[in-house]
């Protein structure tokens, strides 16, 4: 596992219980490997948006990617995205078997159970270049 270089996104981990942690974790892994493998995306910047784990790109490429773990849904976990995009449409459209949706903004998956990775890893691209697609489009 990758070590946690901000303190308070360790201790919101830290946070959640043991089975949404572990599935956070996934994500996390998931979405750094990703944006390594992804060309444009740079370096990550992982911070807390809105009290939840976010990974930014510093030099601007894409939109910022959240996780987190609610009381209300506990069987889920979320992925986030900026619901003034096109992102969560586009996902619905490309995966509409692979993840439930919440409106505009985000991904529910189950704590239990595959991740699908390979959706997982084009949505959390799509997400981390955003910017440099849609300034190619302009």
């Amino acid at each position: 596992m990758r070590p946690f270089t901000n303190a308070a996104v360790a201790a919101r981990f830290e946070a959640y219980p043991p089975q949404a942690r572990r599935r956070l974790q996934a994500l996390r892994e998931l979405i750094f490997r990703t944006a390594a493998t992804t060309a444009g995306v740079g370096e990550i910047e992982e911070t807390l948006k809105w009290g939840e784990p976010a990974y930014l790109t510093p030099n601007r490429s894409g939109s910022t990617v959240r996780i987190d773990w609610k009381h209300k849904d506990p069987c889920h976990c979320a992925m986030y995205f900026n619901c003034q995009t096109q992102l969560v449409d586009t996902f619905r459209t490309l995966f509409p078997h692979d993840f439930r949706f919440e409106g505009r903004r985000a991904l529910l998956l189950p704590l239990e159970g595959k991740l699908p990775e390979d959706a997982l890893a084009f949505c959390i691209a799509a997400s981390l270049t955003y910017h440099l697609k849609k300034n190619r489009k302009s």
